[in-house]
């Protein structure tokens, strides 16, 4: 019994932090897209939006600016890898964040997106997405879902599962 309460309150404690995470990216929402932008309200990219939410709510202190325009796909894999925990792209949660390959035939991803949950039910995706020039919140549909490589859970909300 006792497990089971721990359980649920680590259940809990990682369902408030991710909770906590699509608050914060929403608070991001209509920033233009500036390729390496840290600043809510003036530019982000898409990782500056993942970075600048895990600064704003504490999960980490993480920075990494020295990246072409397009990134060099292992090295962003990498970063995450080393910054975030791994979890499988079909226990994906709000809160948490997705590695994205755009170009079909790149064998490495581009770009970076936070799960929410979108206001008309199922899930959405928050990013800084330079095709509309600023951060959006979109559906996840079977479109998006196909550009997924990876899912990653911020530091804080790894330590409990939802």
């Amino acid at each position: 019994m006792i497990s089971d309460e721990g359980a649920l309150a680590r259940e809990a404690t990682g369902a408030r932090t991710g909770h906590r995470v699509v608050t914060a990216a929403r608070g991001w929402l209509g920033t233009r897209f500036h390729h390496q932008g840290r600043l809510k309200g003036v530019g982000v990219d898409c990782a500056g939006l993942v970075i600048g939410v895990a600064h704003e709510l504490g999960l980490s202190d993480y920075e990494w600016c020295d990246y072409p325009p397009q990134p060099d796909g292992e090295q962003l894999q990498a970063a995450c890898d080393a910054q975030m925990m791994s979890i499988a792209t079909q226990a994906i949660a709000p809160g948490d964040v997705l590695l994205m390959r755009f170009m079909p035939h790149s064998p490495h991803p581009q770009h970076l997106a936070i799960v929410g949950d979108h206001p008309a039910g199922g899930l959405s995706i928050i990013h800084a997405w330079a095709p509309a020039r600023k951060v959006v919140e979109v559906r996840l549909d079977d479109d998006w879902r196909r550009k997924i490589v990876a899912a990653y859970r911020l530091p804080a909300a790894s330590r409990g599962s939802r």
